[in-house]
């Protein structure tokens, strides 16, 4: 996949967003509705329940061709199997998804909150996800104790991009570790529940454009989904990410300038 920006919710079933996001629209026209607006959406149901290759590939017929899904691998690997052993898992999500064919962006591996740091099995972990290269992979570390230039290094080794995930319930750790930019916005000041602000959402406009302009891919996910607010603050996102630059030039969301060719010798700490 080209470089791009890829920007969405964390999931698109939730009741609570009937009122004011999908109207009177029935349920299996919820997803087209939102492709229509954003230009990816995070799979949170595979989390918790395997979905059939059947079920992925119905979806990926919902979609335009450029529109992109990023897949949350189950738990059984992240927080049961905590990463090891992880090549017949890998091998299980790798059958499952193929249902979405080029249309899969991302596999998120998402770590439990009380998992603390293990070089190892991050090592491990990498050697097993080279018998799945043609997809991107990024890494959610929800403990602090990670936040180290050597966990660093060990993702940039493997091309594992760090989920720079922003919330009150967990720290978050800025580090870029490959061309691959993950973001994962639940919230805050109340975690999954909280609007994002206007000079918050600027901010953020910032990062996404100095990423993009790096040549990075970029992924924007919205998981503040309680009362509503993460299409709305998805649709804010993409407007002004959108918007004309200070150099007059329009920023694309699938195109957009020229960009140098990102660096991948060290990680960055932004």
């Amino acid at each position: 996949m080209a470089p791009g920006l890829y920007i969405g919710t964390s999931g698109w079933m939730y009741d609570a967003w009937r009122a004011d996001w999908y109207g009177k629209l029935p349920k299996r026209l919820w997803l087209a509705h939102d492709a229509e607006r954003f230009t990816a959406v995070e799979v949170d149901a595979s989390f918790y329940r395997q979905q059939r290759p059947e079920t992925y590939a119905n979806w990926a017929s919902q979609v335009p061709e450029e529109f992109r899904f990023a897949v949350r691998g189950h738990r059984f690997l992240t927080h049961n199997k905590k990463l090891l052993d992880a090549e017949e898992p890998l091998r299980r999500m790798k059958e499952q998804a193929s249902g979405l064919g080029k249309k899969l962006g991302v596999m998120l591996w998402q770590l439990p909150p009380f998992m603390r740091i293990n070089v190892e099995r991050v090592r491990l972990f990498g050697e097993a996800l080279k018998a799945w290269p043609e997809t991107r992979h990024a890494l959610e570390l929800r403990h602090d104790s990670w936040f180290t230039a050597e966990v660093a290094a060990v993702l940039t080794q493997y091309g594992i991009a760090n989920t720079i995930s922003d919330a009150s319930k967990f720290p978050r750790w800025d580090a870029v570790t490959t061309d691959l930019v993950y973001v994962r916005l639940h919230g805050r000041p109340f975690t999954y529940a909280s609007r994002y602000e206007e000079p918050e959402l600027d901010q953020w406009t910032e990062k996404v454009r100095r990423w993009h302009a790096e040549g990075r891919t970029v992924h924007v996910y919205f998981d503040n989904d309680a009362h509503g607010h993460a299409p709305h603050d998805a649709m804010r996102l993409l407007e002004r990410v959108q918007q004309r630059g200070t150099g007059g030039s329009p920023v694309g969301i699938r195109g957009g300038p020229p960009r140098k060719k990102p660096s991948t010798e060290a990680p960055a700490y932004l």
